[in-house]
């Protein structure tokens, strides 16, 4: 079972392409987006590190670390990263963790328990539930999970506007309505009183309905 929204990221320690790390000291304060592949060399995970990598500067905007995994070894991860800069027009730029014991895997629900070996010897398909994003906030805490399937490839751009939303309303008691985007109108969280909301929003809000309190995104 994938992990819950809420509960605290398992930590571990891991051997990556940027050396070994404990997942919870690389983090530090900052928010981290961990995301998973089923094997090197596949096609659409080559699309989704190339792509990963052109973005890293609106991450790094965000304070948002990212850290990749897959289960090959760390050999296997520079020879793709070759390939994925010839096809991509960008290599990782950013740890990739080489998860060869399938620890991490198994941690985070991505695995069966059971599952042992070399795996070089295994498929994309024998993996194929390793296609997950992970976004952990400065608390360690799971604030998103996605689980795609193989033949999707992954949409950066909706991370990080999900990335937005959990930034502006880890600061801002408010939540953000369906197609949010970065400067939109928001809603006032149920957990903030009218008697609250009156102190915080003195210019008033718009009320379509008692429960939909709308007003504009906070600075």
């Amino acid at each position: 079972m994938t992990l819950p929204i809420g509960t605290t990221a398992p930590d571990f320690e891991a051997e990556t392409t940027e050396g070994k790390i404990k997942f919870h000291d690389w983090i530090g304060n900052s928010w981290a987006l961990l995301f998973s592949h089923p094997k090197d060399f596949t096609p659409v995970c080559t699309t989704e590190l190339g792509a990963l990598a052109r973005l890293k500067p609106e991450f790094d905007k965000r304070g948002v670390k990212l850290m990749g995994l897959s289960v090959d070894p760390v050999d296997r991860h520079a020879k793709w990263s070759d390939d994925i800069k010839e096809t991509q027009g960008a290599a990782p730029n950013f740890p990739m963790i080489a998860d060869t014991d399938y620890n991490v895997s198994k941690l985070y629900g991505m695995l069966p328990a059971a599952i042992s070996g070399d795996p070089l010897v295994r498929t994309a398909a024998d993996n194929q539930t390793v296609r997950n994003v992970f976004v952990i906030g400065p608390d360690k805490k799971i604030k998103l999970v996605l689980v795609y399937p193989m033949t999707t490839g992954r949409n950066f751009q909706e991370i990080l506007r999900v990335i937005d939303s959990l930034q502006l309303t880890a600061k801002h008691r408010v939540a953000t309505p369906a197609d949010w985007s970065q400067g939109d109108d928001v809603i006032i969280a149920g957990s903030v009183s009218n008697d609250e909301a009156k102190t915080i929003y003195p210019q008033g809000w718009k009320e379509p309905k008692p429960y939909i309190r709308i007003v504009p995104q906070p600075k």
